[in-house]
């Protein structure tokens, strides 16, 4: 059979480029639909612009530490117009050097809203149709709003938040994830009076104890106000104000809420269903081990498998798949011990197991833990922390978990990573020589087991 194209990608996201990119590079016909801006969530509304806006937060608490070195800092003053169009120039750039790429590797880019028909054909929203020997599911996630309550059409999401026309002086945030925390984080700073609540009884479920422990009481030094096991339960118009009444009986006005209650994949109206594409119950394309779904035909990769919703991951993911697909490579992806960041002001960086998932895991587990004041606010002043932590399973000496809460913390456990990924022990962190003065020489310092667990015998 003859197909319009080798290979038909609906979504121009990070994964769906990458993938675009490198199988039209292996000489494959590539068509990527495109229906909004080209470079995906982490270009136009997440990674890049988030990180740009937490650059700016950071600038209050050097301006109030450079008295304690010696300078004299002007009363400052922050202008939120000026920042929300110098991110806009630069989501512009990325956004251009993103086509490039793609007219360069030889992919057609079409700007239009695609659709699966069957396995083979797709629907474009201009009415023509194109068949192709292999689609790619690309499509990212969207915001996942909470159960639908009266007044919810009045709050935004991440979506919405970046473009803003006004800074919002009173925020309320919805969620105790890493978006609710990150966004939570850098408007306080900023100047924004923050109050953050969540079902929850602390932030950042599913990361290591210490970590969430440590953030919390960094948020609320940052000056967001947090409430714990709260909602909203209704959102009321009070002229160019919010009224928040909360399910734990309180209620607060604010200038605009931000729910961020998570993201679900973007499956829907894409017409997978009817082409025998399966989906998990959250929606998102149920793949193997190569990013294939249950239709040999049909692929997905990225935030819309809902494996590891990370870029890194999906460009990895999309790599592969174009090499597998047209080079003859294996396609497949190691989602092992995979590093994360949060974008908090100090970061929380982390790689492989946390405490408790490794007590679940080894028979004893030697736990090194360090939690100092750092160098900068003996000058600076602050009673900011930082923590750093290595899980090690104490059979095999193996270091399968690092946690650190700091200053440029993803920087840090970026390098940290490359060590767990090659199985390095604690012995090879110890015999490392340490590099003075940094934070990062507490990582090859810590000498003696803060905490030893050993499993009870069954």
């Amino acid at each position: 059979m003859a197909f319009d194209c080798d290979l038909f990608v609906i979504g121009a996201g990070s994964g769906g480029v990458r993938a675009a990119r490198v199988a039209a590079g292996h000489g494959a016909k590539v068509v990527v639909a495109e229906a909004f801006r080209v470079g995906g969530t982490c270009v136009i509304r997440g990674c890049v612009p988030k990180k740009l806006l937490v650059y700016a937060s950071r600038f209050a608490d050097d301006f109030a530490a450079a008295a304690g070195f010696g300078w004299t800092v002007e009363p400052p003053r922050f202008d939120w117009p000026t920042l929300v169009d110098a991110k806009n120039g630069e989501i512009a750039r990325l956004s251009a050097a993103y086509r490039a790429g793609l007219d360069q590797a030889g992919a057609a880019l079409i700007e239009e809203r695609a659709t699966v028909v069957d396995r083979h054909t797709l629907r474009l929203s201009g009415g023509r149709t194109i068949s192709a020997r292999h689609i790619l599911v690309a499509t990212g996630a969207r915001p996942e709003p909470p159960a639908r309550f009266p007044g919810l059409e009045f709050a935004i999401t991440s979506n919405e938040i970046f473009d803003l026309p006004a800074f919002p002086r009173r925020l309320l945030v919805v969620g105790g994830g890493y978006i609710a925390v990150e966004f939570a984080c850098l408007f306080a700073k900023l100047g924004a009076e923050v109050t953050q609540v969540m079902r929850a009884d602390n932030v950042l479920r599913g990361f290591d104890e210490d970590m969430r422990a440590g953030l919390r009481d960094e948020l609320g030094r940052a000056g967001v106000r947090l409430r714990f096991g709260a909602l909203p339960t209704r959102f009321e118009r009070r002229g160019e104000a919010l009224l928040a009444t909360l399910s734990d009986g309180g209620a607060l006005t604010v200038d605009q809420a931000l729910v961020a209650t998570g993201r679900r994949p973007n499956t829907a109206g894409l017409g997978l269903e009817a082409a025998g594409v399966a989906l998990d119950a959250a929606g998102a394309v149920a793949v193997d081990d190569r990013s294939t779904s249950n239709v040999a035909s049909i692929h997905a990769v990225g935030d819309v498998t809902n494996r590891i919703n990370l870029t890194p991951v999906a460009i990895r993911e999309g790599q592969a798949l174009a090499d597998h697909l047209f080079g003859g490579g294996k396609g497949v992806v190691d989602h092992r011990d995979v590093a994360s960041a949060v974008f908090a002001t100090p970061e929380i960086g982390a790689v492989g197991l946390t405490e408790a998932e490794a007590q679940q895991c080894f028979e004893a587990v030697d736990v090194y833990l360090a939690n100092f004041r750092p160098m900068k606010a003996t000058l600076g002043g602050g009673a900011e922390r930082t923590i750093m932590k290595l899980v090690v399973d104490a059979g095999s000496d193996r270091v399968v978990g690092v946690h650190i809460l700091a200053r440029e913390a993803a920087e840090m456990i970026q390098v940290a990573a490359i060590a767990i990924k090659m199985g390095a022990t604690k012995a090879d962190f110890d015999a490392t020589m340490a590099l003075h003065p940094t934070a990062a020489e507490e990582l090859v310092t810590m000498k003696a087991p803060t905490r030893r667990h050993r499993r009870a015998a069954s």
